[in-house]
């Protein structure tokens, strides 16, 4: 709550313009001057400095609410609770769809359809509210390079060839769609901490950040101690400013993941010790290695992150070419699996092939075991499995 810029605290347009010369723009920035310094920056008197910190306070201390008011709230207007995913029996699962007001991730290996999956509901949360959508803007900022604005359209026409049968509104959805290629950590958590505005201006209603895993192992070296405290820190403070961004503005926030092998050896329980928060991110092909290493594929950045978000959805390979959709991690919903193919109009589910209040390996859902490609897989192309427009895409760098 303290990144709440300040223009939305009820200064006035005059004092914001002043603090803001001085680099002081969100409650953070004002709150953590002393008296002396306010009355400086400001130019007012003692008195006057003092309703302002109290002012201040109170716009970005959190409100208290009771369950009741909550339920309600959600009961009026049930479209400001979830985002439907139109994959009828997870919405069913998920009590609506993907939640508003908090994270949810996505992790799977290469080739499961995170990108189709973020794509769909960029697509879903432009539709009229009548239609199960948001009826606003979605902020995407792709960190892999990995959107396809071709690939949008192709998903948006056939999932809902009644609605998109003109130009123009295929053109109108694209326009609200707005997407920024962030590189580097850095540059990441400068765009998602400058949002705020931004989500008022653009009636943002859609959060995707695809993916988080990608800049993050780029740039931190897991091995070295010092990275590790510099890697938990940026996820800390990225998730907490879009768990803010979510909360505040009643908006869902999707991130995706990539997957990682852990060891169960000496090596992989000496990392845990060095930093819980952190997995030991070794190659895919460590436990086939031949060495007596027995591990897993599990999803990426470690434990501390898999606490971050609040729902967390596994994709998975089953077989060629239905995959598997796993409800991991959810604070309504059971540990559910369902199968899906990867089609032109996105992900479909298989009818009548799911299952719920399954059990898995252990009562960490940052230890569920990811499945990747067998042997028996790797016989066939991806090609010969799948039309050329699905999968991940992941060398196409069109843009909207």
């Amino acid at each position: 709550m303290a990144a709440k810029k300040l223009r939305r605290a009820r200064l006035s347009q005059e004092l914001c313009e002043r603090l803001s010369r001085h680099q002081i723009t969100t409650c953070q920035d004002f709150l953590c001057l002393s008296l002396l310094e306010l009355m400086k920056v400001t130019g007012q008197s003692y008195y006057n400095v003092q309703k302002l910190l109290c002012q201040v306070s109170r716009a970005c201390a959190p409100k208290m609410q009771t369950a009741y008011e909550m339920k309600l709230r959600k009961s009026v207007n049930p479209s400001s609770a979830f985002l439907s995913t139109t994959l009828h029996s997870l919405d069913q699962v998920l009590h609506g769809g993907v939640p508003c007001g908090s994270l949810t991730e996505i992790t799977s290996p290469p080739g499961c359809g995170k990108t189709q999956f973020c794509l769909m509901m960029s697509v879903l949360a432009t539709l009229p509210v009548s239609m199960g959508g948001l009826d606003g803007a979605v902020i995407y900022i792709d960190t892999e390079s990995a959107f396809s604005a071709e690939r949008l359209i192709e998903i948006a026409g056939k999932r809902f060839p009644t609605y998109f049968d003109l130009d123009e509104k295929l053109f109108c959805m694209t326009r609200s769609i707005h997407l920024y290629r962030e590189l580097t950590c850095g540059s990441v958590l400068k765009r998602i901490m400058s949002l705020e505005e931004e989500i008022i201006s653009k009636k943002v209603k859609l959060i995707i950040i695809d993916s988080v895993a990608s800049v993050v192992r780029k740039e931190f070296d897991t091995k070295l101690q010092g990275n590790l405290a510099e890697r938990s820190n940026f996820l800390a403070r990225g998730a907490s400013v879009l768990k803010y961004l979510a909360e505040e503005f009643s908006i869902p926030v999707i991130l995706t993941n990539q997957i990682t092998t852990s060891l169960s050896n000496g090596l992989a329980i000496q990392a845990d010790l060095v930093s819980p928060a952190d997995d030991l991110s070794l190659s895919e092909g460590a436990s086939g290695s031949g060495k007596g290493e027995s591990g897993r594929v599990t999803a990426a950045l470690g434990n501390t992150w898999s606490h971050s978000v609040n729902t967390r959805l596994i994709l998975q390979y089953h077989d060629l070419p239905t995959r598997q959709l796993l409800v991991a991690k959810s604070p309504v919903a059971p540990f559910s699996a369902f199968y899906y193919t990867i089609e032109k109009s996105g992900l479909v589910l298989q009818d009548g092939k799911h299952q719920t209040n399954l059990t898995w390996e252990g009562t960490n859902p940052a230890l569920q075991t990811i499945q990747v490609r067998n042997t028996a897989l790797k016989d066939f192309s991806l090609d010969a499995a799948l039309p050329s427009t699905t999968g991940e895409t992941l060398s196409n760098t069109s843009s909207v």
